[in-house]
């Protein structure tokens, strides 16, 4: 199995970080992940208490003009921030000047405090899932059909153009772990990523997007798995004994040994970042002595 790797910068500054220190570490963790990775990613939130976050849309296309030598993708677009007809051109356009570098990676939005700050709806789950499958629905009708008319519960076009055509299409990758989500992806996604779930959470939910597949007739091995998460490194065993953080932790051979139970599960993708920006010592620990073992 070829394994590859992308690279997720953090949702903006640290307090403390000036705007220059914040730009020079963005370049140096993307100078060491040249080579070792093909992508890089960003989130698409609007705020998290009072912390300094980017907004997702306009620091992608940055990194897209700044950095021509990746592929770029959100982890995930929040569907509910845009119009999908906005969307699939917004899409359509940064494939077009990125030269077909764009991956789209959506979901169905979670965290009510940005909806409620921001001023959207926070429907329940299910609407917003079922929101979801619309916004799928006329992005990809946009992005194959000549002109597009969709009368939907919660969107609609009318006589709606989408030009030039994204060339290639750009990849649709659904993140999420819920049931409703999952046939979404068996319906219409390319790719599924599980973002944050242990191994044991994801073998199960592998399992009913197995089923999901086989519901609407499509070979499970069709969906790309790919799995969001981050990570902390540190040199020595004494070291990661004290570690308390989310996602991927240790020393460089007990997180190599960490991926390796999920690509035995069939991941064959993994979008990894520090859990803590400034950590150039989990950077340079992932970038220059784990992941180059994968490749």
């Amino acid at each position: 199995m070829t394994v590859k790797f992308g690279w997720a910068l953090s949702v903006g500054p640290t307090e403390g970080i000036s705007q220059q220190q914040f730009h020079k570490m963005i370049q140096k963790q993307i100078e060491l992940a040249d080579g070792v990775v093909d992508s890089l990613w960003f989130v698409d939130h609007l705020q998290f208490g009072s912390s300094a976050v980017l907004e997702g849309w306009t620091t992608l296309t940055y990194l897209a003009a700044q950095y021509p030598q990746f592929q770029v993708g959100h982890m995930v677009l929040c569907q509910s921030f845009r119009n999908p007809a906005l969307l699939a051109k917004m899409a359509t356009t940064l494939q077009y000047m990125s030269n077909g570098r764009f991956l789209l990676s959506i979901g169905a939005g979670w965290h009510e405090e940005e909806y409620r700050a921001y001023g959207y709806p926070f429907p329940s789950p299910r609407v917003r899932v079922e929101q979801l499958e619309e916004t799928l629905q006329i992005v990809k009708s946009l992005w194959t059909q000549e002109q597009t008319t969709f009368q939907g519960k919660h969107f609609s076009v009318q006589a709606a153009y989408c030009e030039p055509k994204p060339d290639p299409i750009p990849p649709i990758i659904i993140g999420g772990k819920g049931t409703r989500l999952l046939h979404l992806v068996a319906r219409y996604a390319d790719g599924w990523n599980a973002p944050w779930l242990t191994p044991e959470d994801y073998a199960a939910r592998a399992k009913v997007l197995e089923q999901e597949c086989q519901k609407v007739g499509r070979d499970p091995s069709s969906v790309q798995r790919s799995w969001f998460g981050r990570c902390t490194c540190v040199a020595t065993e004494q070291e990661a004994c004290t570690l308390h953080d989310r996602g991927l932790t240790g020393t460089p051979d007990q997180i190599a040994a960490q991926l390796q139970q999920y690509i035995d599960l069939g991941i064959d993708t993994f979008m990894l970042g520090c859990n803590s920006f400034d950590d150039m010592t989990t950077a340079e620990l992932l970038l220059k002595e784990v992941l180059p073992r994968f490749q």
